[in-house]
């Protein structure tokens, strides 16, 4: 059972990700996971939302370079090897992984140009931010 991906092409500058998500806000469609690389200038954002359909059409509607691709979403056991085993099973069989990201509850973890004053600001508002500490207790 596959669930559906969209990947949106989005140049590499302060609010191109925050329009993205603010059109999925406005249309009612929730994210329940996504990955944002690091490739320069532009990149690809990769979001599953709750309505694929709606969310294509969304983007379309405002001329983002959009694809929808059908992906594995696994739930794994919380426990030591689990990721190894599974990712073993594939290589296994000669299937390989071209990328991967996680979707645990609403955590996020978000790499910024200035980290302490990413920390500042958020620091004033309703989130709360991890430390490494937390990391080992972190339920879905």
């Amino acid at each position: 059972m596959t669930i559906q991906q969209i990947s949106v092409f989005a140049e590499s500058k302060p609010g191109h990700v925050s329009s993205i998500l603010e059109l999925f806000g406005e249309e009612g469609i929730n994210v329940r996971g996504f990955s944002a690389g690091d490739t320069g200038e532009y990149g690809i954002v990769r979001f599953i939302v709750d309505r694929p359909e709606d969310a294509m059409a969304a983007l379309k509607r405002n001329n983002c370079a959009c694809a929808s691709t059908p992906v594995l979403c696994l739930r794994l056991k919380d426990e030591p090897g689990e990721l190894a085993r599974v990712m073993g099973v594939l290589a296994a069989c000669d299937i390989n992984v071209i990328y991967s990201y996680s979707m645990i509850s609403t955590y996020i973890v978000l790499s910024v140009s200035d980290v302490e004053h990413a920390e500042e600001l958020l620091s004033n508002e309703p989130v709360e931010c991890a430390t490494q500490d937390d990391i080992p207790h972190l339920r879905a």
